[in-house]
């Protein structure tokens, strides 16, 4: 008889009394009080910023730990101002990105945003960041910083989760005082920076709608970020990763500069901040950095034990997954981060040149049960900001991947380097990263060797590039039946996994079912209808057909 105490931990439910008395972890990201509203979210810049700029109606975007609060700062804001304040209801995605379509509906000129951000460019709307001034200990942070790195000569990068952005230039000037190899990071925001001033390429169109006596929408800011220093030579267009050869590093809305004659493997990095996405997308990008935190909220630091080396085998494993898949579906994260459509329709593009099927999802936020509702796709690639495109998908269903991977999986011409990208904005043409699709080149036919996979063992479909030329004609069988007419027959994996189902849905039988007339049905509610024996007659009267 097995144990009882094993059985127990097997139930699917329990009983009320345990719901009721379950104990719940609540973090509390609350670190407002009601003294210092006016300070946390830097009223004056933002009124200046609106009074200056002229702009008419403004949205506030607030996540969700700071939503008690927009009452009272749209209140601030409209009283100081005289203008109109909207807040914005919950975004259908990530609140660390910009949610420019739900400001377009009620036809905003400038999004304030409020707490943690991506950083990740803008196209339509000027966006004013608002982090927020979470309290740190300067003493203890260089206290702990002193004791990671008892070597003065070391060479360290330091980056910072933006809601300590503000203490960021104390810090630098007492840490460069003993050790003048560190590298502070520089936040690049997309239309103003930290004081509330626009970005250079911007001041331009600020004095033309100023002496001009234009309204904002007749002359719109750019959402671009600043990108005025003279070493700047070789920046990409689109990239979101820019370098050059004097150094120059810009990632993640953050820009720093190396020393000459120094490479990035030669630098340490220290991150100020708790476990985030953030430090997770860093992690990941500069693999091999050996990585330090503070964490502000404990006053303790730490060599980051993560495993990169594992995490990246994990995730070559998805591209295994994706180099398997016949049916692929594009996920849409995000709505705001730009060149999101442009990255959308390079990967159909990808997709089709290996030969698989893609279909396109627009869901909001994702969860376990929406995923599940798509068997027959194989394979997910999700389009999102670079802290929300890394899914640990061990609870969904079917693997879940970046575009990088999904190219990866598909495109001879990349090949793993050990180097991760999470910007899909580093793949577009013109961009650091990116490779071209060269349909001869990755279809050639000499070149076709036996691709085995390394998650089943068996020999994976090769697509030769008059294949992927003719479309899906090349994959159909043509019959005649005995009244010699034709049929084509196109092969379709979705159709196919359709098939192999043992359940495909209701039976329709079109024009096999009988047509009747609608007849009065049982009158009352589903507790007891009138028609039923010890029912009160007077006490329902509703009908239900």
């Amino acid at each position: 008889m097995a144990d009882s105490a094993s059985l127990s931990a097997l139930q699917f439910s329990g009983g009320e009394k345990e719901v009721i008395e379950r104990t719940v972890n609540v973090t509390n990201d609350t670190v407002c009080s009601k003294n210092n509203k006016e300070e946390f979210y830097e009223i004056s810049r933002c009124t200046d910023v609106i009074k200056s700029l002229g702009f008419q109606k403004i949205a506030l975007q607030f996540p969700d730990s700071l939503l008690t609060d927009s009452a009272a700062v749209s209140s601030l804001i409209e009283k100081f101002t005289g203008k109109k304040v909207f807040v914005l209801a919950d975004t259908s995605y990530g609140s660390c990105c910009v949610d420019e379509v739900a400001a377009e509906h009620i036809e905003a000129d400038l999004i304030i945003h409020y707490g943690r951000a991506c950083l990740s460019q803008t196209r339509r709307l000027p966006v004013l960041h608002v982090f927020g001034k979470w309290p740190i200990n300067g003493q203890s942070c260089l206290e702990q910083f002193g004791q990671l790195f008892p070597d003065t000569e070391v060479k360290v990068i330091v980056f910072c989760d933006v809601v300590y952005s503000h203490c960021m230039e104390e810090l630098q000037n007492s840490i460069k005082r003993n050790y003048p190899n560190v590298v502070f990071t520089k936040l690049i925001c997309s239309t103003f920076d930290q004081e509330g001033e626009l970005s250079q390429g911007n001041k331009q169109t600020a004095d033309e709608f100023n002496s001009q006596g234009k309204t904002m929408e007749e002359t719109p800011l750019s959402a671009e970020p600043l990108q005025t220093d003279v070493e700047m030579t070789s920046l990409e267009e689109h990239g979101n990763v820019q370098h050059d050869k004097n150094g120059y590093f810009c990632r993640f809305g953050r820009e720093f500069s190396l020393p000459a004659d120094t490479q990035l493997g030669d630098f340490a990095v220290f991150y100020i901040g708790g476990e985030s996405l953030c430090l997770q997308n860093l992690m990941m990008t500069y693999n091999k950095c050996q990585f330090y935190s503070y964490d502000p909220c404990t006053n303790i630091g730490r060599k980051e034990t993560l495993n990169v080396n594992k995490a990246l085998m994990k995730r070559y494993y998805m591209i295994q997954r994706a180099k398997d898949a016949q049916v692929v579906g594009i996920v849409v994260g995000t709505l705001g981060v730009a060149d999101y459509l442009r990255v959308i329709e390079r990967l159909k593009q990808v997709i089709k040149l290996a030969g698989k099927k893609s279909y396109l999802f627009v869901m909001g936020k994702l969860n376990v049960a929406k995923m599940a509702n798509f068997m027959e796709v194989d394979v997910f690639v999700l389009v999102a900001c670079p802290e929300n495109t890394l899914i640990d998908s061990q609870e969904f269903y079917k693997p879940i991947v970046t575009p990088f991977e999904m190219e990866l999986a598909c495109l001879r011409t990349r090949e793993w380097t050990g180097d991760y990208i999470t910007d899909f904005r580093e793949l577009l043409p013109g961009a650091s990263a990116s490779v071209e699709l060269d349909v001869e080149e990755n279809m050639d036919e000499s070149s076709e060797i036996p691709d085995v996979s390394l998650v089943t063992g068996h020999l994976r479909p090769t697509y030769r590039s008059s294949e992927v030329d003719r479309g899906n004609s090349s994959r159909s069988l043509v019959e005649r039946n005995q009244e010699t007419s034709l049929s084509t027959q196109h092969h379709s994996s979705a159709a196919e996994y359709l098939a192999s189902r043992s359940w495909r849905g209701l039976e329709q039988r079109l024009g096999e079912t009988p047509v009747t007339q609608a007849v009065e049905g049982r009158t009352g509610i589903a507790a007891g209808y009138l028609h039923e024996k010890g029912q009160d007659q007077g006490s329902q009267k509703d009908p239900v057909l």
